[in-house]
């Protein structure tokens, strides 16, 4: 009986896991299209100046 409550625990854990590292994927995702947006536009702006776009 505690090996089966073992088991289905760990599938339970494999199966947040498993949700959280997708999630954590598209987030990333995003941010990663968020970033190249704003380095496109700055580097775009014509302005000719060195500065950063991002502030950190």
């Amino acid at each position: 009986m505690v090996a089966l409550l073992l088991v289905l625990l760990l599938a339970l854990l494999l199966f947040g896991a498993g949700f959280a590292l997708k999630a954590l994927w598209w987030v990333a995702v995003i941010v990663l299209v968020f970033w190249l947006v704003g380095f496109v536009a700055r580097a775009t702006d014509g302005a000719g100046s060195r500065s950063r776009w991002y502030r950190w």
